[in-house]
């Protein structure tokens, strides 16, 4: 629910469309109003942490006042209704329930719960996708070597995304859990999650999803993905703080997962001997928190709900659609094109630059971006890894002063090369 002082500055009306970049229901203006950042840079480093909305700057500083002037314990009693409504907020914008919410520190400790939370034993078949975050695909090298657990990748299709037919055939033998990307962290790639989703219902596994470049961009629906879990971050599309995240659990799969701990929110102690686990998702939280980030993240949610998940997902698809397009007449650059789908994050390398290079020189020009470097565990044995690329990133409010920015950039880059 969208509480008061944490949606946008004002109703999005036609008129504060930029209707330079294709109107989508998103006021940029007052969108850029209050996001205090786009002032000083022009931010494309949305995948990486997007800057927040002074909605969220000012729910995270008021609550530490709060806890200045009255203490911490009693700050939180009386933010209590503020900080329970995040789950429901959270529920609302996936289309979730808010028994299935946990909120946790980060995307990544969300799908580390999920992960162990199966208990996975020698043999047990994990399925996972090419395009895994390499924080996961640790983890699943370390459930390998210390538990025996078999993790198979799915193959890609022709295009790069994920081979539904490949998925198909190897669910066809006994699996634990398949774990897929919706997004993955260094492409623009969408991956088809749904239709993966409807086979591994149909097959009875369960479907871990990471949704941390999802959330917050695209608009979702957790039962059209078909998913049983899915994993969120606040820092990225959502635009909330660092240090805060989110796991969905399906109900009916609650009982499937055990908490890798416990402690006195998430379970009660009845007996000297025993304990007894919550009913509902926030069996897999903790007592001891940040209560301001948790607040921070809510208000990030409510902003979020509050222009709706589909304008957004118009909007960053039409700011990156815009942005590929001109950065393919760039002489010297290349972009990377991976799926039938792509989303609002851009790779591309200019000439035979370095590419961080090429992100320090756009960052000393007031341009943010990133660089995705691939990791040798990413490529087969003996394969030669692939050029760091440079990420550009975008969200509802980057604007056309923005991408005239970066594009005017790149280009003084590429003729100084």
């Amino acid at each position: 629910m969208v509480t008061a002082g944490t949606g946008p500055s004002s109703a999005p009306p036609v008129n504060g469309q930029d209707t330079t970049l294709g109107g989508t229901g998103i006021d940029v203006a007052a969108a850029r109003a209050d996001t205090r950042g786009c002032a000083g840079v022009a931010h494309f480093n949305n995948a990486g942490a997007s800057l927040p909305p002074r909605q969220v700057t000012d729910a995270v500083i008021a609550h530490l006042q709060s806890e200045e002037q009255i203490g911490g314990y009693e700050a939180a009693m009386a933010a209590g209704e503020r900080s329970e409504a995040v789950h429901a907020s959270a529920a609302a914008l996936i289309g979730a329930h808010a028994d299935e919410i946990a909120v946790v520190g980060s995307a990544t400790q969300a799908w580390d719960i999920a992960f162990h939370g199966f208990r996975l034993a020698a043999g047990d078949r994990v399925l996972v996708d090419r395009a895994r975050y390499p924080g996961h695909a640790v983890a699943m090298v370390q459930a390998a070597h210390r538990s025996g657990v078999v993790v198979e990748l799915v193959d890609d299709d022709t295009t790069g995304q994920l081979d539904l037919a490949d998925l198909e055939r190897r669910l066809a033998s006994d699996v634990r859990l398949v774990a897929l990307t919706y997004i993955p962290t260094d492409s623009g790639l969408v991956n088809p999650i749904a239709a993966a989703g409807a086979l591994c219902r149909a097959a009875g596994v369960p479907l871990l999803v990471d949704g941390c470049q999802a959330v917050g961009q695209l608009a979702i629906d957790v039962d059209a993905l078909g998913c049983d879990m899915l994993t969120a971050t606040g820092r990225k599309f959502l635009r909330g703080p660092r240090g805060t995240g989110f796991l969905y659990v399906r109900r009916d799969r609650l009982d499937d997962l055990e908490p890798p701990s416990l402690d006195m929110y998430s379970a009660s102690w009845d007996r000297p001997d025993s304990v007894r686990m919550r009913d509902d998702a926030r069996r897999f939280e903790s007592f001891e928190r940040s209560i301001a980030t948790v607040l921070g993240l809510g208000a990030a949610i409510d902003y979020a709900l509050g222009w709706g998940s589909t304008a957004i997902e118009q909007r960053i698809r039409s700011v990156a659609d815009e942005l590929r397009d001109r950065l393919a007449g760039i002489d010297g650059v290349r972009l990377d094109r991976v799926g039938v789908d792509q989303c609002g994050i851009i790779t591309f390398t200019v000439a035979d630059l370095d590419s961080a290079s090429v992100q320090r020189d756009l960052a000393a020009r007031g341009v943010n971006t990133s660089v995705t470097r691939p990791l040798p565990g990413a490529v087969a044995p003996g394969a030669t890894l692939p050029r760091a690329r440079v990420r550009a990133s975008v969200h509802y409010y980057n604007d056309a002063q923005d991408l005239d920015t970066l594009i005017q950039r790149i280009e003084q880059v590429s003729v100084s090369r």
